[in-house]
């Protein structure tokens, strides 16, 4: 995901830290540890960590929209303290299990926020959310015997130390999504449901690119702002979708995640469709699908690109652009939308 902004450091947990200490008690408040529960402890290897669940996390704290979708999926949201980091309204389907909990920030939350949740768990979909100058490094966390986990997606065969949001050194694939859910219904000792809920993605991406052949036509992903573009380079979640349904990024030349790339540049390679992130958070230029049109029509640079002058628009959630189980809705629509402009086969 594009950077949403830098929030308090580290240095707000450490406080935190040395405030839990002084009163003597646990994350949790209590004196003693719950007893634990059958097949437990879980231990998990996870982005070159290894992660120890003792028992069934009851005061989870999802600090992006990815994991937490997921684990509303799963039927856990009567154990979700608090979510965090938020570009779209939630899944279609889980608005009622939403509603229920707690949203402590719409962009990345303090470590303070998180602590005061009193977190048994806490799950996030990029590793620069529980990292110096995120939440709080994940080492933080485990000094106070706070499990952390982060989506495997956003460190499979993906080089996060360097600046922007990642280069890809392979191609992401929806194993890595898979992953996850099975990673999360294990750790919360639902693993069934999360074979279910794995069950039903796969069905669904069968059934979108049923009989579709695109391999003609070329699309163009645009995340977020209008003024220095984030474009999807070749791996990412962009680069499922697009090799699902057999169409061209015409950015697959690069292996940045998210490059940023000039208007010129984009009018020159004239992508046959445009995708384009309509997201309800606030933190960069043309957010919204209606910003990135209005700005697509009227800029004297993309208004004529075919795209544009034919309104060969298709519109995505943030989410679905990002490596979650919505990838596999952002996928549908495209589907759906090859279909509509007669570019399926």
């Amino acid at each position: 995901m594009p950077p949403i902004g830098r929030v308090r450091s580290a240095a707000l947990l450490t406080a935190a830290l040395l405030l839990l200490t002084a009163c003597g008690g646990s994350p949790s408040g209590k004196a003693d540890a719950p007893g634990r529960a059958d097949g437990y402890p879980v231990t998990l290897k996870n982005c070159g960590r290894t992660v120890t669940v003792d028992a069934p996390p009851r005061r989870a704290v999802s600090v992006d929209q990815g994991t937490t979708e997921i684990l509303l999926s799963l039927g856990l949201q009567d154990r979700i303290a608090a979510t965090a980091t938020w570009t779209d309204p939630v899944m279609k389907g889980l608005e009622k299990a939403n509603a229920g909990v707690q949203r402590i920030a719409d962009n990345r939350p303090s470590s303070e926020k998180v602590l005061d949740q009193e977190p048994d768990f806490v799950a996030a979909d990029f590793e620069s959310t529980l990292a110096k100058g995120g939440v709080a490094p994940r080492e933080q966390f485990e000094k106070l015997g706070v499990p952390t986990y982060v989506a495997p997606a956003d460190c499979t065969a993906k080089d996060n130390t360097k600046d922007g949001d990642g280069v890809r050194t392979g191609a992401l694939t929806m194993d890595s999504v898979y992953d996850e859910v099975r990673d999360l219904a294990r750790v919360f000792g639902v693993p069934e449901r999360g074979e279910k809920l794995v069950g039903q993605l796969r069905t669904r991406i069968r059934k979108a690119t049923d009989g579709i052949d695109a391999s003609s036509t070329s699309v163009l992903y645009w995340f977020a702002n209008s003024e220095s573009p984030y474009l999807a380079g070749c791996c990412g979640a962009p680069g499922i979708i697009t090799r699902e349904l057999g169409v061209k990024n015409a950015f697959d030349d690069t292996h940045d995640e998210w490059p940023q790339i000039n208007w010129e540049t984009v009018a020159d390679r004239n992508p046959d469709v445009l995708v384009i992130g309509d997201l309800t958070r606030k933190s960069q230029t043309a957010e919204s699908a209606a910003g990135k049109i209005a700005f697509l029509e009227s800029n004297p640079v993309t208004k004529k690109m075919d795209a544009v002058r034919h309104k060969r628009y298709v519109l995505l959630s943030g989410q679905a652009m990002n490596p979650t189980i919505r990838t596999v809705e952002g996928l549908e629509q495209l589907a759906a939308g090859l279909r509509e402009f007669g570019l399926a086969g």
